[in-house]
């Protein structure tokens, strides 16, 4: 007699929120593992291209150079992060340089008065900024285009009111200016190498703003701010004040480059700034960081920022045409986020 066979069950699937990943499967799903790919084979190329590229004051050249954008990439790709950007972080750091320095002139105090009047105005405009946009849920693209306008007009206009002249007068024989210069644009002398003092304040702004994202509580607000604010303020995320301090943290490393800028130079011209805050994004898409935000990290605005650097840099010590350094960074560009977005989705289909 014939006996019927029973359909064996199905396999149980695995469940992936419990599956291994081995570490070269982590490694890919890093943001910045696009950009640190250009970034070696960029410092090979100009290594071989031009012989003093390698010279240890030429490199610490192309070290500072990458510091003063790598600085306001910190709190840009932060921002980017937690699903926001700001175009007016580039004349931000000009209205921080620019009162420190007229206010320190025009009433003959200490210029260190300037400096943290400067960081109370830097902070001030991030608040504003962040405040505007989520109590009006404009884009940050309108509120920051409009701080932008607004900001480049008052640098040039009380400028020209308080000084006379579209530059900041001189406060290089004021109180405190030697002190404030030791702390914003000395330099370092290590193994009969000058480095400027950025340099280092870049990379400890990094090393604080990975420890943020990836240690704290705080950093999973930013990306759970970043990647759906609607699914984070339901579960309690204080979406608000996470993306206010963000837009301040920002204006925080928007002062320390204009103080530096300041101290470096002596004076300021009101309508320098214009179109660095797009340097500044660039230097963070380079680095992973998504205009849609919710991903990314500071390492990679970091990588982001050397790349400029030593493209910037690279260029003029391989003798070529500086006209060509605007193609060559958007070509970066174009190819960095090429490489991040396939290892991205190459990472999730593992």
């Amino acid at each position: 007699m014939a006996t019927a066979t029973l359909p064996s069950a199905p396999a149980p699937l695995a469940d992936e929120r419990i599956g291994r990943r081995s570490p070269f499967q982590k490694l890919l799903g890093r943001p910045e593992v696009g950009a640190l790919v250009g970034a070696v084979v960029l410092f090979i190329f100009f290594s071989f291209v031009s012989s003093t590229f390698l010279q240890p004051n030429a490199f610490a050249t192309v070290l500072y150079g990458s510091s003063t954008i790598g600085i306001m990439a910190v709190g840009v790709s932060l921002l980017m992060i937690g699903g926001e950007f700001d175009l007016s972080a580039g004349v931000a750091v000009i209205s921080s340089a620019l009162t420190a320095s007229l206010f320190s002139w025009n009433f003959g105090v200490n210029v260190w008065v300037g400096v943290l009047l400067a960081l109370v105005v830097s902070l001030g405009i991030g608040f504003v900024n962040g405040w505007i946009l989520v109590k009006t849920k404009l884009p940050s693209f309108i509120v920051t285009l409009a701080t932008f306008l607004m900001l480049t007009g008052l640098n040039l206009a009380l400028t020209r009111a308080i000084g006379g002249a579209v530059s900041s007068p001189s406060i290089g024989a004021m109180d405190g200016f030697s002190a404030a210069k030791a702390i914003f644009a000395s330099s370092v002398s290590i193994a009969g190498v000058d480095l400027k003092i950025t340099v280092f304040y870049w990379v400890v702004l990094v090393l604080i703003a990975s420890w943020v994202l990836l240690r704290t509580r705080v950093g999973n607000w930013i990306f759970a701010s970043g990647g759906d604010a609607n699914a984070a303020r339901a579960v309690g995320v204080p979406v608000t004040a996470t993306k206010i301090g963000l837009f301040m943290g920002v204006g925080f490393c928007g002062w320390l480059l204009g103080m530096h800028n300041l101290f470096a130079f002596d004076a300021v011209q009101s309508g320098e700034g214009v179109g660095n805050e797009f340097l500044y994004i660039i230097a963070a898409v380079i680095g992973g960081c998504l205009l849609t935000g919710g991903y990314g990290s500071a390492v990679g605005g970091a990588i982001g920022a050397f790349i400029f650097g030593m493209a910037n840099k690279g260029i003029v010590y391989a003798q070529w045409n500086p006209d060509w350094f605007k193609f060559f960074l958007g070509l970066m560009l174009l190819l960095a986020t090429i490489v991040n977005l396939i290892v991205k989705r190459r990472a999730e289909l593992k």
